[in-house]
């Protein structure tokens, strides 16, 4: 079974990300389980002086994460960068040796948000994440006017979904992955 770790960066109740998340849940193959995780909300500001003895949901944090094959990761724009709790959760992640090569997919819920999606892009780069670049599709949701439900309903949403989750099978199965090199 292949686990996949989703993560959202956006703390609103009728975030479209956590949404997207959420739907990606819901239309997952056989096969795959993916797992929306939680407790973004939660963390504690990332402080290098904790890193001895990291504060329980940043342990809860690092195991979800060890224990995926995959991390999905969608985050809003805020002033043209990646959302500040996704922000800290990737901070608390920098120096975690099983996050060393993991795979992740970057999704992006608003084609508009391209200055979040190239920094979290970055971001990720710099800590040696192997990206899946064939999974960095943009949804054009913002707007759509579409919950998780409508997600799931519309047929144009749930084929671009299911295109990404048969993207993460063939990653995870692909021993050669390519670097991300640009956004569509």
């Amino acid at each position: 079974m292949m686990q996949v770790l989703a993560i959202s960066g956006s703390l609103r109740a009728a975030s479209i990300n956590s949404a997207l998340l959420r739907a990606c849940a819901r239309l997952a193959p056989p096969g795959m389980r993916i797992d929306v995780y939680a407790g973004l909300g939660g963390l504690p500001l990332f402080n290098p002086d904790l890193e001895a003895s990291p504060p329980r949901e940043v342990l809860v944090l690092r195991a979800a994460v060890a224990g995926a094959d995959v991390l999905l990761l969608a985050s809003p724009e805020y002033a043209h960068g990646v959302s500040g709790a996704m922000k800290n959760a990737l901070d608390w992640l920098v120096g975690f040796e099983p996050f060393y090569g993991k795979r992740v997919a970057v999704p992006n819920a608003s084609p508009r948000a391209r200055h979040a999606h190239a920094a979290l892009c970055e971001t990720l780069r710099t800590m040696s994440a192997a990206l899946l670049d064939e999974a960095a599709i943009a949804l054009p949701l913002l707007g759509a006017g579409l919950d998780e439900q409508g997600m799931v309903d519309s047929p144009g949403v749930s084929d671009g979904i299911r295109s990404l989750l048969a993207v993460l099978q063939r990653g995870v199965s692909n021993s050669g992955i390519a670097p991300y090199t640009s956004f569509p």
